[in-house]
């Protein structure tokens, strides 16, 4: 059993995809706090992001676009036990490492997602909010942007990260399953960009029709030209 002294000295490894990124990215770097390693696997931007990365202190890696791939590669090259894959366009809530820190005491066995806010004031927010919450609930289906923390064993049992250009998120976590899945209350908060500019409604339907199309065996790849 570890010690206390130990567990505290767990080594998480941030890892972070990137593609023309560099509106969000500094705050979902600065919104970690001192952490040790932090990785962006970055698909090819052409603006500022890997510039930004860098002075933020964190390790690029460079590879092809395609969120599954990027995140394949942010985990071979990563060096921690712990793996938090979490978006660029995510920021996580100040209690995230204080709650990080005892899911990884009480459940090393188990990986751990928080829970979806949107940057937003709109009331549909509100209820989008609450239609992930009951999605995680009553589906135990979290979305990348709710990010995840995972220790390296549990991934590699379940088969690892696939490099897949969409629904690797979605195709991780039913492999993990319910069973090896715990909701954190600290909060990810997520940008609404993409629900303000497609429509609160489309951009939600949307989401679930690639959802659909995917348990339907649809490739990846085609349904990442619905998803915009």
């Amino acid at each position: 059993m570890k010690s206390q002294r130990q567990e505290q000295n767990v080594k998480v490894t941030t890892i972070v995809p990137t593609l023309n990124a560099a509106a969000t990215l500094p705050a979902t770097l600065a919104a970690l706090g001192p952490l040790g390693e932090i990785i962006v696997a970055d698909g090819g931007s052409d603006d500022d992001t890997v510039a930004m990365a860098r002075k933020s202190g964190a390790r690029v890696v460079v590879t092809a676009s395609g969120r599954g791939q990027q995140l394949a590669a942010g985990i071979a090259a990563a060096t921690g036990e712990w793996l938090l894959l979490l978006h660029a366009d995510t920021r996580l809530t100040s209690d995230w490492r204080s709650e990080s820190e005892r899911h990884m005491r009480d459940h090393p066995d188990k990986a751990a997602y928080f829970r979806f806010v949107l940057d937003s004031a709109d009331p549909r927010a509100r209820r989008l909010e609450r239609l992930v919450a009951w999605r995680c609930r009553a589906l135990a289906l979290p979305y990348g942007d709710q990010g995840l923390l995972i220790h390296r064993d549990i991934l590699r049992l379940a088969g690892g990260m696939r490099p897949l250009p969409l629904m690797e998120d979605v195709d991780l976590i039913r492999r993990l399953g319910r069973s090896r899945l715990v909701g954190l209350t600290a909060g990810a908060v997520t940008s609404a960009a993409k629900w303000e500019r497609d429509g609160w409604y489309r951009r939600s339907c949307r989401n679930l029709l690639c959802l659909s199309l995917w348990r339907l065996g649809v490739p990846p790849a085609r349904i990442a030209r619905i998803y915009g």
